[in-house]
């Protein structure tokens, strides 16, 4: 499917959910993605893409800097402590923060460098074992304690589990960012998007939709 074609479905989207076109940023999931396909969409005129490994993300974003201007770039996968400072040169925002000791190292950062990312707090909605996140019950006192440290929390973010409907588990953290005063809600993806912006998705995460499948080799 085509950017374009992408772009129209989450216009259309917007307009069943009654909310304003390009309400909802669209991040182009670019993991492990030729550059040449990349380009391509740079080509195209969009600029916000999301990147899974901040090794990844430093070998191929600050070339594509040089040559195209506005990019704006989200870590979207699980981030080590040891490569936050990275992270944090090379991001716009990151969606992944998810423990407290990730939330004191980016804040003690955030004061060396005098500027931090906006960050999105992933939450386990599915409680699964394998995954990343904080529990639902254990969100509020997170938002709290990472805004005790003078973080800039945007939102959350989710992963659904994959056989369960992903509109309850978008619904459940578009509840806990309404009582934590957040707006920001990174959820959807490439099967999912438009359920979650009829939840309120303010960012979907789209990859393969945009792109095709990815070169694992």
């Amino acid at each position: 499917m085509s950017l374009a074609e992408i772009t129209e479905k989450l216009h259309k989207a917007e307009d069943a959910a009654g909310r304003a076109r390009g309400s909802v940023s669209l991040i182009a999931v670019s993991k492990k993605q030729p550059d040449a396909r990349v380009e391509a969409i740079l080509q195209e005129g969009h600029r916000v893409f999301g990147e899974n490994r901040v090794q990844e993300a430093a070998a191929k974003w600050p070339g594509f800097r040089e040559r195209f201007v506005g990019i704006e770039l989200h870590l979207i996968g699980p981030l080590q402590t040891n490569k936050a400072r990275q992270a944090m040169e090379l991001a716009q925002a990151i969606h992944s923060v998810d423990r407290p000791k990730l939330a004191r190292t980016l804040a003690r950062l955030a004061q060396e460098m005098g500027t931090c990312p906006d960050l999105f707090i992933q939450v386990n909605t599915g409680e699964e074992p394998q995954k990343a996140g904080v529990l639902p019950a254990k969100t509020d006192e997170f938002v709290a304690e990472c805004r005790g440290l003078d973080l800039p929390v945007a939102g959350l973010m989710c992963i659904p589990p994959v056989d369960e409907e992903p509109s309850l588990h978008f619904a459940l953290l578009a509840k806990i960012a309404a009582r934590n005063g957040l707006s920001g809600l990174s959820m959807g993806m490439s099967g999912d998007f438009e359920k979650a912006v009829m939840q309120g998705a303010t960012h979907v995460r789209v990859g393969s939709a945009i792109f095709g499948e990815r070169d694992y080799g």
